[in-house]
C-alpha cells in the first residue's frame, strides 16, 4: 500500500441532510488509519481540519466537520492513529504527524483544486508540519495553537503525565524528543499563506506560542481576541468561521 491510500469508506450517520458523512480508512506510515469525509452538496474547495487533544480528548465531531463543510468546502478531518479503531499509537505530533500530511491525499481522491488547512490546540503543530512537507497547501490557518511542545509542557501540568508517557520523559530529560516535535525552526519553508487565531484569555494554550508563531513567520496574519479564551462563545466561533472561511477562499494559490 502507498501512503495516503484508502483502503475502506463507509457512510457515517450525518448531523444534516445537506452534507454526507463518510468514515475513511487509510495508510499512512505503516499502519491503517481513520477520518472522516464531509461531502456537501456544492463545494468549491477543499479543507483538512486537524483536530486538537489526544485520545479521546478533542475527539472529531461530525457537528464541527458538518459546520465548515457547510461553508462550501470538501472536509477530510483524521482522527490520528490509535484512535476510534485506528491502527498504531497516537505519539503527540510524532510519526502521527504523518496522519495529518497523508490526509492530504486522501482528500485529493476526492477534490483537485485548492485544499486548505485548519488546526486548532494540538492540530496546530500537525497543520504547520504538513505545510512545511507539502508544497500543494493553499493556506494554512491555526487557531488556539501549540506551536511549541516543551511550552505545553512548562504551562500544562495537568498534561504532564501524559507527555511523560507519551513522548518519552521530560523536556530536560529528552529535549530532542520534544524539538522533534516543534516545527517553529521549520515554518519558514512554508509557502501557502498563514493566518493566526488567538483569544488573549486563553489558558489552555497561551498566547505566547501564537507570538513565538509570528515571530518566525512575521509575513503571517493574526488575529487576536483580546476578550476570548480557548472555546470562543458561539455566536463569536460562528463569526470566525465565516470570516477564516473567506480568508481561506480569498487566498487561493
Amino acid at each position: 500500500m502507498q501512503n495516503g491510500e484508502i483502503v475502506y469508506s463507509k457512510l457515517y450517520p450525518s448531523p444534516t441532510p445537506c452534507v454526507t458523512l463518510q468514515e475513511i480508512t487509510y495508510y499512512a506510515k505503516g499502519v491503517l488509519v481513520k477520518g472522516l469525509l464531509a461531502i456537501p452538496q456544492t463545494y468549491q474547495d477543499g479543507l483538512i481540519y486537524l483536530r486538537g487533544g489526544i485520545q479521546r480528548v478533542g475527539m472529531i465531531r461530525p457537528a464541527r466537520i458538518a459546520e465548515y463543510a457547510q461553508q462550501g468546502f470538501i472536509v477530510f478531518a483524521p482522527y490520528y492513529r490509535g484512535n476510534r479503531g485506528g491502527q498504531g499509537r497516537d505519539e503527540f505530533v510524532g510519526v502521527d504527524r504523518y496522519d495529518a500530511i497523508y490526509a492530504v491525499d486522501v482528500l485529493r481522491a476526492y477534490w483537485e483544486g485548492d485544499i486548505h488547512l485548519l488546526g486548532f490546540s494540538r492540530g496546530v503543530t500537525m497543520a504547520l508540519w504538513t505545510a512545511i512537507e507539502r508544497d500543494d497547501i493553499s493556506s494554512v490557518v491555526v487557531w488556539g495553537g501549540m506551536t511549541d511542545v516543551a511550552l505545553t509542557y512548562n504551562e500544562r501540568m495537568d498534561m504532564r503525565r501524559m507527555m511523560k508517557r507519551v513522548i518519552g520523559g521530560t523536556p530536560t530529560k529528552v529535549p530532542d524528543a520534544y524539538e522533534a516535535r516543534t516545527p517553529l525552526r521549520h515554518v519558514h519553508k512554508i509557502a501557502a499563506d498563514v493566518l493566526i487565531i488567538h483569544g488573549v484569555k486563553d489558558y489552555h494554550v497561551s498566547i505566547t506560542h501564537s507570538e513565538l508563531l509570528q515571530r518566525a513567520l512575521p509575513q503571517a496574519s493574526t488575529w487576536y481576541y483580546k476578550d476570548y479564551g480557548h472555546a470562543f462563545p458561539p455566536a463569536i466561533h460562528r463569526q470566525t468561521v465565516n470570516a477564516l472561511t473567506t480568508w481561506m477562499k480569498e487566498a487561493k494559490s
